[in-house]
C-alpha cells in the first residue's frame, strides 16, 4: 500500500487537478469529544493504488477538497457517510455529490442492514482491518506510521469494497437506488426536542418552556463550540421547565443541578422562563406531539410483518426499505396528520413500499373506525 501525506496548498491542489478516474474513495478523521462541532483531523482519498492523506491543519486553502466535492463526474465513495457529512458541511459548506455509500449499497444488494466497514472489508477482502487505532487523537502531530496506516486503509479497502458492490448493485439495477440514498442523504437528524420523549405529558406552559430551554441551549451550544451537556445536562433541562422558575431561588434548589452551570445561566433562564410564559398566555403554543395511540400502534406492527415481506420479496434489508420510527410517520401520515413526505421516500422506495403500505394503512385505519 503506498501513502502520500498531503501537507501543502500546492500538492493538494495539483493533486485533485490530476484526478481522472470515475469515482474517489473519500473518509474523513475528526474529534469531537469536546465540542459541538466535529474538528476535522484528515482526509483520505483513494482512486488507485495510493492512499492520500491529506492534512487540514497544514493546508490554508481546502477549496481544491469542495471542487472534488461537488464535481459531477465524479463518485464519491463513501461508507456510513453520515459523520462525514457533518464534518463536510461544517469545514466546507457543502456536501459530497454525487455519493455512493457502501453501507447502503451493502443493505439493497442482499447484505445485512447497518453493516460497519470493517465487517464489508473482512466479508469482501477477506480482511481483519486492527482495532488499535480507533481511538486515537487524530489532532496530534506528527501522526504515527501506525496512525497513518490505519487511515489509509479506511479508503485502500473501501474502493475495493466499492467494485464489489458496485458490480452486485449494477447486475441487479440498483445502482440508481444507491445513488438516490446519497442525493437524499441530510445532516439534519431529528432535531435536539426529540430526545424528549415524554416531555408531550407536561402542562402546556411546561412545554413551552422546555422549547424555549431546547432552543437556548443549541444556541450556546453552537456558540461556545461545547457538547449540549457540557451546556445543561437533559435532565436539568427537563427539570427546569417542570419547575417553571420565576426567581433564582427555585433554581438552585434543583436536585442535581450543577452549581457552576447555575451560577452562570440562572438570569437568563428567568428571564427566559417569565418571557414565555406571559407569551403562551396570549399566543398559547401547539402542543408537542404526542406517539401513536394504541390502535395506531397496531397497525403500525402489522405493517412491520408487510416490509418484512416486501424486502424478502426484493432480497433487500427491512430496516432501509422502512424502519420501525418512519412506519409510525406513515401511520400518522395515513390517519390525517399533515406531515410532508420524507424526501428520501420519494424515487425507489415509494413504488416498492411507501404507496402500497400508506394504501395498506388508510385501509387497516378505515376498518377499526
Amino acid at each position: 500500500m503506498n501513502i502520500e501525506w498531503i501537507a501543502s496548498d500546492d500538492r493538494l491542489a495539483e493533486l485533485i487537478a490530476s484526478i481522472d478516474a470515475p469515482a474517489v474513495a473519500v473518509d474523513t478523521e475528526f474529534r469531537r469529544r469536546d465540542t459541538f462541532y466535529p474538528q476535522i483531523a484528515l482526509v483520505q482519498l483513494c482512486f488507485g493504488d495510493t492512499a492520500y492523506l491529506i492534512d487540514p491543519l497544514a493546508i490554508s486553502n481546502p477549496a481544491p477538497i469542495k471542487v472534488l466535492l461537488t464535481n459531477p463526474d465524479i463518485l464519491k465513495v463513501l461508507h456510513s457517510a453520515s459523520e462525514d457529512l457533518e464534518v463536510f458541511e461544517r469545514w466546507l459548506g457543502c456536501l459530497p455529490i454525487p455519493m455512493y455509500d457502501t453501507q447502503k449499497a451493502a443493505a439493497l444488494t442482499g447484505r445485512c442492514f447497518g453493516l460497519s466497514y470493517r465487517a464489508l472489508v473482512e466479508a469482501i477482502c477477506d480482511v481483519a482491518l486492527p482495532k488499535e487505532e480507533t481511538q486515537s487523537d487524530w489532532l496530534a502531530r506528527p501522526l504515527s506510521d501506525a496512525q497513518k496506516e490505519y487511515a489509509a486503509q479506511d479508503v485502500t479497502y473501501l474502493f475495493t469494497v466499492y467494485e464489489t458492490l458496485r458490480a452486485a448493485s449494477d447486475s441487479m439495477g440498483r445502482t440508481d437506488w444507491v445513488l438516490e440514498e446519497g442525493a437524499s442523504a441530510n445532516t439534519g437528524g431529528r432535531g435536539p426536542l426529540a430526545k424528549f420523549k415524554s416531555a408531550w405529558k407536561l402542562p402546556i406552559a411546561q412545554q413551552a418552556v422546555l422549547r424555549a430551554l431546547v432552543d437556548w441551549r443549541e444556541e450556546q451550544a453552537q456558540k461556545r463550540d461545547k457538547p449540549r451537556s457540557w451546556i445543561l445536562p437533559d435532565k436539568m433541562v427537563t427539570a427546569l421547565a417542570m419547575t417553571l422558575p420565576t426567581r433564582p431561588g427555585p433554581v438552585f434548589a434543583i436536585d442535581g443541578m450543577p452549581p457552576a452551570i447555575a451560577k452562570r445561566n440562572v438570569k437568563a433562564w428567568v428571564e427566559l422562563v417569565e418571557r414565555t410564559l406571559e407569551e403562551a398566555k396570549s399566543n398559547p403554543p401547539e402542543p408537542l406531539e404526542k406517539p401513536l395511540a394504541c390502535e395506531e400502534k397496531s397497525v403500525a406492527k402489522k405493517l412491520g410483518k408487510v416490509v418484512e415481506d416486501f424486502a424478502q420479496a426484493e432480497n433487500i434489508s427491512p430496516e432501509i426499505l422502512m424502519p420501525g420510527r418512519e412506519l409510525e410517520l406513515l401511520v400518522k401520515i395515513a390517519a390525517g396528520a399533515p406531515e410532508p413526505l420524507p424526501l428520501h421516500w420519494q424515487g425507489w422506495r415509494r413504488t416498492i413500499a411507501v404507496d402500497p403500505l400508506m394504501t395498506k394503512a388508510i385501509e387497516m385505519l378505515g376498518r377499526q373506525n
